[in-house]
């Protein structure tokens, strides 16, 4: 019996109570529950496996003693959750997982698991600990080992699994794991794509991931899931960028993460926020980070007289060219809009801040068109600053454009309370009955030229509105 874990099962709440009103049941925490007990955190999400009674008839049982929402995950397999509607303290979801162990016992069910780490269970009534392949070992090394070879074949997302922990944990890889990712990279497009999806948004999520994606680069796993990346190892280092394009998006990952830890709270809060696809605003913009130069190797030129390295308009394209690959992997078109947006958008601010006629105006126009984006673009442009240090690039002009990215920022906050939204002053079916046009691609060129010319304050009523349409 482990009485520290036995104890944390103790003051858990849920876990306690579930204890005691099934005391005759066979009943486990297993996965990441117990990992966050040897860590010391607080679990709210909670795995349970359920012997000798049937998974279904347990949760259903589970779901009337909480009054929460039942959720049957997967049929097939018996995988049941239930979301409880309290929330716990720090206003976390509680969740909990309930299923019968695959094989028909506890110890073949942690036998098919993908990590030693994974496979660790403990006995919510005893706290006895089932540990057959060394994971409590592996969480005091910080390591990752897999348990068995098959379990990979069996289900390739287990090879993407890997490296979501590292990104989480930041535990080193062990070589015959590597070894075996090696050996099988090329399974990881059998799983759905909805299944890889969500297991990139975990790795993305985490504070290694920089680190985890030049891992994942030596087992050629990155490039089975991002083809695009064999062009971006194409281009160099250059004047402006010490690192090849494939380092710079690396790095780029990396000062996204620092420049948020070293953030004040305000700009904390805003990349915490879940605004779409169930993952942190961070995440995304750090998948966007990683992905924000993929247009260059196609707009990519040297200048014959000067031999400096061009790549004009290669936000436009790269923003063209992201849509194709995230919908391929099953990101939703709110998750799509926003990366898009923030590759299209990635120089714009520091542009901005360098022009000679910066002013209030231009950093509104901005702000209205950026719209709740404006953080997180800014962040993205502070990090791409950090990431390019090229021999003609001194440390004063990467002090400066950061000083006037922080002045951006600043601006955005100091006039989210008197900045009102834009008013839509013509809609579609207004342009259509002035001009008497029907629905077509130039009903869509005006109503865009309509908008930028509100964003420049060039049209402020509907009257200006009217004659500005009839001009076109």
């Amino acid at each position: 019996m482990n009485t520290t874990i036995l104890n944390q099962i103790k003051q858990d709440k849920i876990l306690s109570k579930i204890a005691d009103e099934f005391p005759n049941n066979e009943i486990y925490i297993v996965g990441g529950t117990v990992r966050d007990f040897y860590f010391g955190i607080k679990s709210y999400d909670r795995d349970i496996i359920v012997c000798e009674a049937d998974a279904k008839d347990f949760a259903l049982k589970l779901n009337k003693i909480f009054d929460s929402a039942y959720v049957p995950l997967d049929e097939e397999n018996k995988i049941y959750r239930i979301v409880l509607h309290e929330k716990e303290d720090d206003n976390h979801q509680s969740i909990i997982d309930i299923t019968n162990p695959i094989g028909g016992n506890i110890e073949q069910d942690l036998k098919r698991r993908d990590l030693t780490i994974n496979a660790i269970a403990v006995n919510i009534h005893t706290g006895e600990i089932l540990d057959l392949f060394g994971g409590t070992a592996d969480i005091k090394n910080k390591t990752l080992n897999y348990i068995e070879e098959t379990n990979f074949v069996d289900d390739p997302l287990r090879l993407l699994r890997v490296y979501r922990f590292q990104a989480l944990l930041n535990f080193d890889i062990t070589d015959k794991t590597r070894s075996v990712i090696l050996k099988y990279n090329t399974l990881i497009n059998k799983p759905a794509k909805e299944r890889i999806n969500y297991e990139l948004m975990k790795m993305f999520s985490g504070a290694y991931t920089d680190k985890t994606l030049l891992n994942m680069d030596t087992t050629r796993l990155l490039e089975e899931i991002f083809p695009v990346i064999n062009e971006l190892k194409q281009v160099p280092p250059n004047t402006h960028h010490h690192l090849d394009l494939f380092h710079h998006s690396i790095e780029t990952v990396r000062q996204i993460q620092l420049v948020y830890e070293n953030s004040d709270l305000r700009v904390k809060e805003h990349l915490n926020k879940v605004d779409f696809g169930g993952f942190s605003r961070l995440a995304h913009l750090k998948l966007a980070g990683f992905l924000h130069d993929i247009g260059k190797f196609s707009t990519w030129t040297i200048d014959k007289d000067t031999g400096r390295h061009r790549f004009i308009k290669h936000d436009d394209i790269g923003a063209k060219l992201v849509k194709p690959i995230l919908k391929n992997l099953c990101f939703s078109n709110k998750q799509i809009n926003y990366i898009a947006e923030m590759i299209k958008n990635h120089i714009y601010p520091s542009q901005l801040m360098t022009s000679q006629d910066v002013n209030e105006k231009a950093m509104t126009r901005y702000i209205r068109k950026l719209q709740d984006n404006v953080i997180d673009n800014i962040i993205l442009a502070k990090a791409d600053r950090f990431s390019a240090r090229g021999e003609v690039i001194t440390d004063e002009i990467i002090e400066s454009n950061i000083r006037n990215l922080d002045k951006l920022l600043e601006f955005y906050f100091s006039s989210l309370e008197t900045l009102k939204p834009l008013p839509k002053l013509l809609d579609g079916n207004d342009v259509m009955q002035i001009l008497n046009i029907k629905p077509s691609p130039k009903l869509g060129e005006i109503l865009n030229a309509l908008h930028e010319s509100q964003l420049n304050g060039d049209i402020t009523t509907k009257e200006d509105a009217i004659e500005f349409i009839k001009q076109l």
